[in-house]
């Protein structure tokens, strides 16, 4: 038999085999295909097997299984065997970039078959109409298994499709069917699990700001409460040390009833968040950070609670006997190590809301108010009434408001804030200018065409959040790593109080110390924030730059291309070519040549086609009226002029599908190709009319950029549509060596398969519609700011300035933080590899022990020294090295060792 459901909430290919190995399991079942692409389960049988069993098996893992009718049970599986995995991924391209698109007939006959793949799909299997995407603020969080108890405990909603918590970020990305599940359904379900949320605003946006605020100062008052309850207890404690200081002999018989008075509110009130913490994590039949501190609080404060309460049962009363102090107390213990933790949080908090700084001052450029012309009078408005249509008026020194079109005057804009470049741009009538550029000279009038979250900031703003809260692939290591974290280190500090207490025959007091120490000096923080503070830091200093990056995957993948193929027109060039020549092959003169093909050129949408139109206009060439127009992709054009056929192109038009030679016109053809231009013919059916020739100059940063990539290391294609020698001009001014030529838009992708087959990784770089595909198959696709926007849809990296120098920044940046990710993650290890054999006190035959309270403050000090690496990354200049960040991992791995072996001598002295 066979079944076929529809599953959702699948995250990742993970969750295919999850799945399949679960069903596979069930008695009977022969085997089980899912499908991470269309949600699609297919479930082969040998005998009955229940159908709704397998439904709760699936329901079992945390996914929602949904009904089919059999004849959509029938097509599906259908439809599933017969497609290949290109055509899914191509049916997922086109549906996702191509939406609002008019496309020209090259990239009509591209996307055909993603068309009709999604008209084949039946209606079940169709993404909901009703999808939301939603970011919510989440506050609570302590460490990675935090964030993985508010994904479980969301994913059991109806109607989720995925959801991913940033620990670093505080931030929750859902995606989910808004007809099953609502955003206050997904709030309450993260309170359930222990924590609080709430929708990001984006009305305001400096309430994100406001709210690292309220908690940095929240962290700072626990801490500074939670000291001054624990300092007369820190003079306790020397007591033991110094005989000669002042008020020992009153206070020592005290010191036992007044840290007891003293520990209790920080125990409970400053500690609550742990219990809280702890709770949460066991409800979920997990563990977490909050789980290590309140057990190991606990067991300390609770031990010296049954000693302090037998020692005053034994002796009729609540101080120390003959002036002594009540033995065996450890109440400063459990509260000097909840005061560290949360000075920890303080620091860290601190730390994290720095990693957002790029953000920060994104927001702070955005103007508050708008001077628009109603009525003839010119009024002040708030940017929020702004609307689509206004005319703006904009003087010196000020900031344009919103996104829009020159109407009326002109002047220079520093647009270094979307750029980074500071060199003024002239602006004059008919040109756009972008919201929060300063107007350096003239008066000029716009009138506004994007307002409010659809400008330019707005959108870099919500691509570089989206971008922080996203997860690098090596970051799968970190949560591997995460998830066993917790319960074995629990499982270490019971086997170090066993074997110190019933095989070593140690005290119980000094058992339960090692125990607790053990507790608290391991902490899953670090490991969960050396990533994403590093892709925090690295994607908003990336925009500061002018290099828009879409998250932690591409970022990652930059740093292992070895391959980058660049499109010619457009990107490698100005992708504003010039007519150069115009070459008669009969008795028909230039200027007509000029005006036929002019006409036939009118309705294309390609660069050259746009050249040649715009020099016609420019010499006052009478155009004439086309009819039969056929783009013929990766050719050129065909169409009739007063009953004539008329054919214009390159050689394949004329010799494939005009059925021409063009042995009488190669001659003219070679000396114009040689010189870097590309020459297209003008034919009928019966003749080769003449020749129009056109030239791209290339780009100023091009060849320089080339030479870097290969000096990196990098190997560098150009892939164009232009014959061979042509294209090998060209290449030859840029540097290249590697060329492709004569490729038809949709063979693109093709070559990068090529290139990838020889498990090369390889980064394509282009900018217009037809290079989708093959930045989609690119292991690493790189968008120019000035392509069309599906191009940047695909792009893993969208270069903002368009400038080839940025690849190799992107490049660098990449590098540099893939380098700090692993540096945090060997500090992460590190730490908790050297503090742990000590705080068990594997090294108390020589001295060397870890009380709990200072464990504690070496845990804190690992999650501030790995956010501090990843601010390091704020110092990255494009081309240069910063010293200072390649040495801090070694300062800091010495600074660290240096303070546990400090740590240790004071622990071994009392």
């Amino acid at each position: 038999m066979q079944f076929t459901f529809h599953v959702s909430g699948l995250h990742c290919k993970s969750c295919e085999k999850l799945i399949s190995q679960a069903v596979e399991k069930i008695p009977q079942v022969k085997s089980a295909t899912v499908d991470f692409d269309t949600g699609l389960c297919v479930v082969e049988t040998k005998k009955n097997v229940e159908e709704d069993f397998i439904k709760k098996t699936i329901e079992a893992l945390g996914y929602q299984v949904h009904p089919m009718s059999d004849s959509s049970k029938k097509d599906s599986a259908q439809k599933y065997h017969s497609l290949n995995k290109d055509e899914i991924n191509n049916t997922a391209l086109g549906n996702t970039s191509l939406n609002n698109i008019a496309l020209d007939n090259t990239a009509t006959s591209s996307y055909s078959m993603n068309a009709a793949s999604l008209e084949n799909f039946s209606q079940e299997e169709k993404p909901s109409q009703k999808e939301k995407r939603v970011v919510f603020s989440v506050s609570g969080m302590h460490c990675t298994s935090c964030s993985a108890i508010i994904e479980r405990s969301v994913k059991k909603l109806p109607g989720i499709k995925d959801i991913h918590v940033n620990f670093a970020a505080e931030k929750a990305h859902a995606t989910f069917d808004s007809a099953l599940v609502n955003e206050s359904r997904i709030v309450e379900a993260i309170k359930k699990a222990g924590y609080s949320a709430q929708v990001v605003s984006k009305e305001n946006p400096e309430e994100e700001r406001q709210k690292r605020q309220a908690e940095i100062r929240k962290y700072k008052n626990k801490f500074l409460i939670g000291f001054v309850l624990s300092l007369p207890m820190l003079y306790f404690m020397f007591f033991d040390f110094f005989s000669f200081l002042p008020g020992r002999a009153t206070f020592l018989p005290w010191m036992g009833i007044i840290s007891l008075i003293l520990s209790t509110p920080v125990q409970f009130i400053i500690g609550a968040g742990f219990y809280k913490g702890m709770w949460s994590s066991l409800r979920m039949r997990m563990f977490n950070m909050d789980s290590l501190i309140a057990i190991g609080t606990s067991a300390a404060y609770f031990y010296s609670v049954i000693n302090f309460v037998t020692y005053a049962l034994q002796n009729n009363g609540v101080i120390g006997v003959g002036g002594e102090k009540i033995p065996e107390l450890y109440f400063e213990t459990a509260a000097f190590l909840i005061t560290f933790v949360i000075l920890g949080k303080w620091l860290e908090s601190k730390a994290k809301g720095a990693t957002s700084e790029a953000i920060k001052k994104l927001m702070g450029l955005q103007p508050k108010t708008a001077r628009i012309i109603r009525d003839g009078k010119t009024v002040d408005v708030i940017i929020e009434e702004v609307k689509a249509g206004d005319i703006v008026l904009v003087r010196p020194g000020e900031k344009v408001p919103v996104d829009g079109m020159i109407v009326k005057g002109s002047s220079s804009l520093d647009e270094s804030m979307l750029t980074g470049e500071s060199i003024p741009v002239e602006k004059k009538e008919g040109d756009t200018v972008i919201g929060a550029t300063i107007n350096k000279t003239g008066s000029f009038e716009f009138r506004a065409t994007k307002v409010g979250a659809d400008t330019a900031l707005s959108q870099i703003i919500k691509l570089i959040e989206e971008a922080q809260g996203s997860k690098a692939p090596i970051q799968a290591f970190a949560d591997r790593v995460s998830s066993w974290f917790v319960p074995a280190v629990i499982g270490i500090a019971i086997l170090t109080f066993l074997v110190w207490f019933f095989i070593l025959n140690a005290s119980l007091s000094f058992s339960l110390m090692a125990f607790t120490a053990v507790l608290v000096i391991a902490c899953p923080c670090a490991l969960g924030l050396a990533t994403p503070t590093a892709i925090m830091v690295a994607t908003g200093k990336g925009a500061e730059h002018g290099i828009l990056i879409k998250g932690g995957e591409p970022l990652e993948a930059a740093c292992k291309i070895k391959a980058v193929i660049f499109d010619k027109t457009g990107t490698l060039t100005h992708g504003k070519p010039e007519v150069t020549d115009i070459v008669g092959a009969g008795l028909t003169d230039e200027e007509e040549i000029l005006e036929l093909a002019a006409s036939l050129e009118k309705q294309s949408e390609h660069s050259l086609a746009e050249a040649i139109y715009k020099h016609a206009e420019e010499e006052g060439a009478k155009l004439r009226e086309v009819t039969g127009f056929k783009a013929i992709p990766g050719r050129g054009v065909e169409g009739k002029i007063n009953e004539v056929l008329y054919y214009f192109g390159n050689r394949k038009l004329i010799e494939s599908i005009a059925g021409l030679e063009t042995d009488a016109i190669e001659r003219k053809l070679n000396r114009l190709e040689e010189a870097g231009k590309t020459a297209m013919i003008l034919a009928t059916e019966k003749q080769i009319v003449g020749i129009i020739a056109v030239a791209d100059t290339i780009k100023e940063t091009s060849k320089e950029a080339v030479f870097r990539l290969e000096k990196m290391g990098i190997m560098v294609y150009m892939i164009t549509g232009d014959n061979q020698r042509t294209a090998q001009a060209i290449a030859k001014q840029a540097g290249i060596h590697n060329v492709l030529a004569e490729v038809l838009p949709e063979d693109k992708a093709n070559e990068i398969k090529k290139l990838q087959s020889t498990s090369i990784k390889v980064a394509m770089v282009g900018d217009g519609i037809n290079d989708a595909p093959a930045l989609a198959q690119a292991d690493l696709g790189i968008a120019m700011g000035s392509g069309t926007d599906v191009a940047m849809e695909t792009g893993g990296i969208v270069m903002v300035k368009n400038d080839l120098m940025d690849v190799i920044s992107a490049i660098e940046l990449s590098r540099a933080t893939v380098s700090k990710v692993k540096q945090n993650l060997f500090f992460a290890l590190f730490y908790n590899v050297i503090g742990i054999p000590i705080a068990a006190r594997v090294f108390a035959g020589i001295g060397i022990i870890l009380r709990p309270e200072l464990a504690g403050l070496a845990m804190a000090f690992s999650s501030v020294s790995v956010v501090t690496n990843s601010l390091f990354l704020r110092r990255f200049q494009p081309g240069k090295r910063s010293w200072l960040s390649i040495l801090a991992p070694l300062v800091m791995a010495g600074l660290f060792t240096f303070i546990f072996i400090l740590f240790a001598r004071l622990s071994s002295m009392s």
